[in-house]
């Protein structure tokens, strides 16, 4: 074979290649995600841990009601309480005047951002979060509860508040999390706040509702 020939064959593959990859590419792309329509009885289990990676659920949610705007559900058996996009407004743990890290359609290249009060209620501190959120990628993450084909959303937040004995906040969390259809919730989530430390919460498993 010729130089010129083996040129030309080796342009020839490298064109299959990238015309290949686009292809593959597309259903990725164009993946979206709409609201999931949560029914009463759902229940997720979770295990939240700090530095030692662990499996056993310490955080269930169960969902009782769902209204208009709002899911009703107890986590671990005190009030829980979620918008309809399964944005947390109450925990037993903290209050959120207006978390948004999930906006439904869900896509790839969307971004939005939102300001949101927050309070945390074991340390008694409050403050103000100024967010933006991008959604990243459509790919497979594994976690306890198995693998999910997913969303990778990354929240970059600009914290600022006060404590009850007046120390004052103020810095950046980031957090990258993973919203899978299937489980009608965000399965991986792992933060770094300068004042919390590093934290990871997994999905264990789902019951759906009858």
């Amino acid at each position: 074979m010729t130089t010129s020939l083996r040129h030309s064959s080796l342009r020839r593959s490298i064109l299959l290649g990238v015309v290949a990859a686009v292809v593959l590419a597309r259903p990725a792309m164009a993946q979206t995600a709409e609201r999931p329509d949560v029914k009463v009885g759902d229940r997720w289990r979770f295990a939240a841990y700090a530095t030692v990676p662990s499996a056993t659920p310490n955080r269930t949610w169960l969902v009782t009601s769902v209204g208009a705007t709002d899911i009703e559900g107890t986590e671990n058996g005190e009030p829980l309480r979620l918008t309809r996009e399964l944005n947390v407004v109450e925990t037993p743990r903290d209050r959120y005047s207006n978390a948004r890290l999930l906006a439904f359609p869900l896509a790839v290249g969307k971004r939005w951002e939102y300001v949101t009060e927050w309070t945390f209620k074991a340390k008694g501190s409050a403050g103000r979060a100024a967010v933006v959120v991008t959604v990243h990628a459509y790919e497979k993450v594994t976690v306890p509860a198995g693998a999910f084909d997913a969303f990778r959303l990354v929240a970059s937040e600009s914290l600022s508040g006060t404590s009850p004995a007046g120390s004052v906040y103020a810095g950046e969390t980031n957090r990258t999390y993973w919203y899978a259809p299937a489980a009608r919730a965000i399965v991986k989530s792992v933060s770094h706040n300068p004042y919390l430390g590093p934290s990871v919460v997994e999905l264990v498993g789902f019951e759906p509702g009858p």
